[in-house]
Parts: structure tokens; sequence; C-alpha cells
């Protein structure tokens, strides 16, 4: 599946520039950022091309693991595709910091780098800085919004430029 790829090309992308200067935030309750979160913008990537309306599911686990659905409309064959992985929290306690796995025993860093205090809005960065990506909990994020939070991406090194905006048309449905 195109979403298993994300770990074995970051493990292909080692000589890329890491996103080891970005601090996870702190402060973090895994708890509050469970629930459904939709793609606002993202770097474009090869597990993800053709794909529209992309959300993610976080569901703890009795292990303290948390189950991750990914979800995407394939616009060009009008069907969804799926993809279910595991995180696990890394690094200090109470940091947005997870390790993500689609493809065991292989993990990436998932840095939850910015996140807004009501959980509504977040910038998760991965391994390097060509996983990127911008997450509301709304579908319909207001531009406004999503222009400051491509001015925050921005201040953290990410290029505008290189930024695809996900269109959310059938997730509004």
């Amino acid at each position: 599946m195109k979403w298993a790829a994300l770990i074995v090309m970051a493990a292909l992308l080692g000589g890329c520039r890491t996103t080891s200067n970005l601090e996870p935030v702190s402060g973090f309750d895994l708890n509050r950022y469970l629930g459904k979160w939709y793609e606002m913008a993202r770097y474009d990537h090869r597990f993800e091309k053709g794909l529209s309306s992309v959300s993610a599911e976080y569901r703890l686990n009795a292990d303290g693991t948390v189950k991750v659905l990914n979800r995407g409309f394939n616009d060009s064959e009008r069907k969804w595709e799926e993809a279910v992985g595991i995180a696990k929290p890394e690094g200090a306690e109470n940091t947005g910091f997870l390790k993500v796995s689609f493809f065991r025993p292989f993990y990436a860093s998932y840095k939850i780098v910015y996140l807004s205090p009501d959980y509504t809005e977040a910038i998760v960065a991965g391994p390097t800085y060509r996983y990127f990506w911008i997450l509301a909990r709304n579908p319909a994020l207001p531009e406004n919004d999503l222009n400051r939070l491509i001015r925050v991406a921005e201040k953290l090194g990410f290029q505008k430029e290189q930024m695809l905006l996900i269109d959310q048309k059938e997730n509004l449905k």
C-alpha cells in the first residue's frame, strides 16, 4: 500500500536535512490529541500521490500504543484508500513526539512541532524536512487560519512553495 512506503522512504533519505533541530511541543496530552484530524496541507509524497480528503484517526490501545487509521480519497480511481499503523510515545514524557509504523518493525519520527492550545490545529514534521503536514479537526478550516499555520510552518523552516493544499470535498459531503 502507498502508506507503507513512508518508513522505507524515511530510511533511504537519511542524507536529507533532518528535523532534529525542531522541538516537539511540550505539555502534550496524548488523550486530547486522540480522535480525527484532517490534512489541510502537506508536502507531496509518493505514498499520498493522488489522494484528497485525507484524514488520520488516532485511538488509544490497551497497551498504551495508538492505532493510526489514515484514509484518503483516490481521485483517479474514485475510491477510498486506507492504511492502518501503530504509534508509540517517544522521548521525554508529555512531549508531542511519537514513532509511527505502517510497516513493522520500521518506525519513523512523528513530531508535533506546533499545537494550538485547544488541540484543534497541528503542524507535524517527519524525520526530515521532506515530511510535513498541517492538520485540523475541522475539514473546513477557514482560509485565514490556514494562512496563519503556513506562516508558522515557514518560520519552522518549511517551504510554502512545496506545500500542497488538500481538498477535503469528500469529507465535507
